[in-house]
C-alpha cells in the first residue's frame, strides 16, 4: 500500500495563530482509503524550507499532500517550492487563468494583476480545477510518486480532497483496501493499568491497538486494514471482544459516545432527574450536563466559596430543585488541598468520594468532571 505525508504550509500555523484542521481532515480521508500516513509537518512561508521538506518526504513516501500557500500574494510560496523541490520551472497556464477570471465574474469582481500568479504551476504538473475557490491546485507525478498541492481554505481543500484527490489516488495507486478505526472510551481506570491488561494486544500488527490518555479517561483505539468494510469490521470485532473482556465496565462508550450521554441514559432508565453543585470547576460539569441531559437536569449552581458541609449543601440544593439525584463536586485549588470531593445523593442513599489530584492544575476541572460523570453513570 502507498504511504503519504502531509505538509501544512503557513507561518500563521507555526505561530499558533490558527489551528491546523486541514491535516486532520486529510489524515482521516487517507485512512478511509487505506493509505498509510506516517508523518505530518508544518512549515512557514519559506520556499526553500518547504522544498527541502518535500524532497525529504519523497525519499520516504509515495504521496506528498501540501495545503496552503496557493494564494496570490508574495508570501504564498507553494508553487515556487514544489518547482524547486522537483527541479522544474513554473509555467503560465492560460486555461487556469480563464478559470480564475470566471470565478471572479461569479462574484461580480475582476481579478487583480497579482491573481495571475495563481495561473503559474510547476511545468508538467496536472492542473486541478477549483470550482469552489480562486486558487487552482495541481498534481505533479514523478517516478510513480505524486505531490498534490491543495489550497489552505478549509472548505476548498475539503471539496477538492473528496472530489478530485481521492478519485485520483484510487486510480493512480490502484487502491483496493481501507483503514478503519474504532475507539473504545474508558473511565475510572488509569492508562498504566489498562496497558497491563491489554499490553499484549498492543503488539498486534493488523489490527493495531493503541492507547490515548486524556484527563480522567483513556481511549483504546483499534485500527484494521482490510479489503472491505465488512472484513475490517470482522477484524476489529475480534480484538474488541478481547478488550471488553479484560476492561469490563471501565468501557463506557464507542467512537462518538460521551460520558454525559451515558449519564443521560442512566437517569432516563431510572426515571430520575438531576441537580448539580460545583466549586472550583469553572462550570465544566454544569455545561456538559446541560448539553446532554436538558430534560433530566433541573438546574445547577457554581459556588464562589466552598460550603461548610458539602453533603448538607448538596442535599439542600437537590431538594430546592426537586430532583431525585443531587451531585456536588468540589475541587480545591492548588495550594490548598488540590483534592476533589464528590457527593452523590439518590433515592437509594448517599455516596461520598475523595479523589486526590496531582496533575497540571489547568486539567483539574476536566479531570474532576470526568470522574464525577463516571460515578454518575454507575449509580
Amino acid at each position: 500500500m502507498p504511504s503519504a505525508e502531509i505538509i501544512s504550509i503557513g507561518t500563521e500555523l507555526l505561530l499558533g495563530e490558527i489551528t491546523d484542521t486541514n491535516a486532520r481532515f486529510i489524515a482521516r480521508a487517507l485512512r478511509d482509503i487505506g493509505v498509510d500516513l506516517y508523518r505530518k509537518s508544518t512549515i512557514g512561508d519559506n520556499a526553500r524550507r518547504i522544498a527541502q521538506t518535500i524532497q525529504e518526504g519523497l525519499a520516504r513516501a509515495d504521496i506528498i499532500i501540501t495545503t496552503g500557500g496557493l494564494g496570490p500574494t508574495v508570501d504564498d510560496p507553494t508553487r515556487e517550492a514544489v518547482s524547486l523541490a522537483l527541479g522544474v520551472e513554473q509555467e503560465y497556464r492560460s486555461d487556469l487563468w480563464e478559470q480564475i477570471v470566471k470565478r471572479f465574474e461569479r462574484f461580480g469582481r475582476k481579478p487583480t494583476d497579482n491573481n495571475k500568479r495563481q495561473a503559474y504551476i510547476p511545468k508538467g504538473a496536472i492542473p486541478v480545477e477549483n470550482p469552489v475557490g480562486t486558487a487552482p491546485s495541481f498534481i505533479f507525478e514523478k517516478e510513480g510518486k505524486a505531490v498534490i498541492s491543495l489550497p489552505g481554505v478549509p472548505r476548498e481543500m475539503e471539496y477538492l480532497v473528496q472530489n478530485a484527490v481521492i478519485p485520483y489516488l484510487h486510480s493512480h495507486f490502484h487502491l483496493n483496501s481501507i483503514i478503519k478505526a474504532r475507539v473504545l472510551h474508558t473511565s475510572g481506570m488509569g492508562e498504566s493499568i489498562i496497558d497491563e491488561l491489554v499490553g499484549d494486544l498492543e503488539k498486534y500488527t493488523n489490527p493495531t491497538v493503541g492507547l490515548a490518555a486524556h484527563s480522567g479517561q483513556v481511549d483504546v483505539r483499534i485500527t484494521a486494514k482490510a479489503a472491505s468494510q465488512e472484513d475490517a469490521n470482522q477484524m476489529i470485532a475480534g480484538v474488541e471482544l478481547l478488550v471488553r473482556q479484560r476492561l469490563g465496565k471501565a468501557i463506557y462508550g464507542v467512537d462518538s459516545d460521551t460520558l454525559e450521554g451515558c449519564v443521560a441514559q442512566t437517569l432516563a432508565l431510572q426515571g430520575w432527574r438531576l441537580a448539580a453543585l460545583e466549586y472550583g470547576l469553572n462550570g465544566e460539569l454544569l455545561r456538559r450536563l446541560a448539553a446532554y441531559t436538558p430534560d433530566l437536569f433541573t438546574g445547577g449552581q457554581i459556588l464562589s466559596t466552598p460550603p461548610e458541609n458539602r453533603q448538607t449543601a448538596t442535599e439542600t440544593f437537590r431538594q430546592e430543585k426537586g430532583a431525585e439525584v443531587g451531585i456536588g463536586v468540589f475541587l480545591y485549588p492548588a495550594g490548598e488541598k488540590q483534592d476533589i470531593f464528590i457527593t452523590i445523593i439518590t433515592p437509594q442513599g448517599q455516596q461520598n468520594h475523595a479523589r486526590p489530584y496531582g496533575g497540571p492544575p489547568g486539567n483539574a476541572p476536566t479531570w474532576a468532571a470526568n470522574h464525577s460523570l463516571d460515578i454518575l453513570r454507575n449509580i
